[in-house]
C-alpha cells in the first residue's frame, strides 16, 4: 500500500528535535503557509459545493457536518459560526462528531473507528434529499466519516467530502469532491497543522459562498447577522450606517423599526413605507438586498409628481 500524504514525512523535517527554536518555528509557519497555498488549486470545487449548500438552505433544509478529531474541531468551529454570522437557524445545522459531546472533552480516537454510531447519527439527524451533508478527514478513510457519507447518499442527500488525500473512499464516493493536496506534516500524520489549516480555509470559503449566494452578504457586509450581543448590535448599526449614509443614532432607530434586521433596516432607509414592506420586498428577490433596493429606486422613479390637485 502505497504511503499517503498525510503520513509522509516533510522534507524539513531531518534532525528538526536538534535544531534550534527560532528554525524549528520557521518550518513550521512555512509548512503552513504550503498548505494553506495548496487550497487554491480546489476553488472549482469549493464552489460547486457551495452551490449545493446553497440551494439545499435556500429550499430549507439542514446541512450536517461529519467528521472526527481535529477535522470534526475544523468542521464544528465553521458550523457553530453560520448562525450568529450569516443568520441561518441554529436548528438548520447540525454536527456529527465521532464519540458524540465526549469527544469535545477527550477527542478521543477510538470513535473514529466506530461506523455504526456515524449511521446513527446521520438517521438521527433525519436527512433525506433535501439536506446536504459535509464530511471532513484528511486521510480521507476515517471509517467515521466515510459511513457517514455513505448513509447520506443512500438516504437522497446530497454530499461534499473534503480530504487532503487524492483517490480516497471519501472523495471517491461523494456527490462533490474537495481535494485539498497539502504537503506532508513537519510532525508527520500530525494533520492538525497543515492539513487542518486547509480545512479550515476550506471550510469558511464554502460556507461563506453559500452565504453569498444566499444573499447573506452585501459589498463585504454580513447583512443577515443575528445581532445577539452588545458588539453585534453595534455592528449591525454600523453597516446599516454604511450602507443607507445614515449616522448611527438614526441606524439605531431604523434597527429598532426592523426588529433588528439589518436587510430591513436598511430599506425602510431607502423608502419603504413599513418593515412589513420591506420583508415582502425581500421575499420577492430572494433574500438579496441589492435587486430589492432597485425596487424601492424603481417604485420611486414611477411615482406620479405631486400636484396641488392632489392635496
Amino acid at each position: 500500500m502505497s504511503e499517503m500524504r498525510t503520513e509522509a514525512l516533510h522534507q524539513n523535517a531531518g534532525g528538526l528535535d536538534i535544531q534550534p527554536p527560532d528554525a524549528i518555528l520557521s518550518s513550521l509557519v512555512g509548512a503552513q503557509v504550503e498548505a494553506a497555498s495548496s487550497v487554491r488549486a480546489a476553488i472549482p470545487a469549493i464552489a460547486a459545493a457551495a452551490e449545493v449548500v446553497a440551494e439545499k438552505l435556500r429550499n430549507g433544509g439542514t446541512l450536517a457536518y461529519a467528521a472526527a478529531g481535529s477535522s470534526g474541531l475544523m468542521a464544528l468551529a465553521d458550523a457553530l459560526e453560520l448562525p450568529g454570522t450569516f443568520g441561518i437557524e441554529r436548528e438548520r445545522i447540525k454536527v456529527l462528531i465521532a464519540g458524540g459531546n465526549e469527544a469535545f472533552k477527550t477527542l478521543a480516537g477510538g470513535p473514529e473507528d466506530d461506523t455504526e454510531e456515524a449511521s446513527q447519527a446521520v438517521a438521527q439527524a433525519k436527512l433525506g434529499p433535501g439536506d446536504c451533508l459535509i464530511a471532513v478527514s484528511a486521510s480521507g478513510t476515517t471509517p467515521y466519516a466515510v459511513r457517514a457519507l455513505q448513509e447520506a447518499n443512500s438516504r437522497g442527500a446530497a454530499t461534499i467530502a473534503i480530504a487532503n488525500n487524492s483517490a480516497t473512499p471519501l472523495l471517491t464516493q461523494a456527490g462533490t469532491a474537495i481535494l485539498l493536496e497539502t504537503p506532508p506534516e513537519v510532525i508527520a500524520g500530525s494533520t492538525r497543522m497543515g492539513a487542518g489549516t486547509a480545512q479550515k480555509i476550506a471550510l469558511n470559503m464554502l460556507s461563506t459562498l453559500a452565504a453569498i449566494h444566499l444573499g447573506h452578504v452585501h459589498d463585504g457586509y454580513m447583512v443577515n447577522l443575528h445581532a445577539d450581543n452588545a458588539k453585534l448590535r453595534e455592528r449591525a448599526a454600523r453597516i446599516v450606517s454604511a450602507i443607507t449614509g445614515r449616522d448611527g443614532d438614526e441606524a439605531r432607530r431604523l434597527l429598532d423599526r426592523s426588529g433588528g434586521a439589518v436587510k430591513v433596516a436598511v430599506l425602510l432607509a431607502a423608502g419603504a413605507d413599513s418593515a412589513e414592506a420591506a420583508e415582502k420586498i425581500l421575499e420577492g428577490t430572494g433574500q438579496k438586498l441589492r435587486p430589492a433596493l432597485s425596487v424601492i429606486e424603481g417604485n420611486r422613479r414611477h411615482q406620479p409628481p405631486f400636484s396641488s390637485n392632489q392635496a
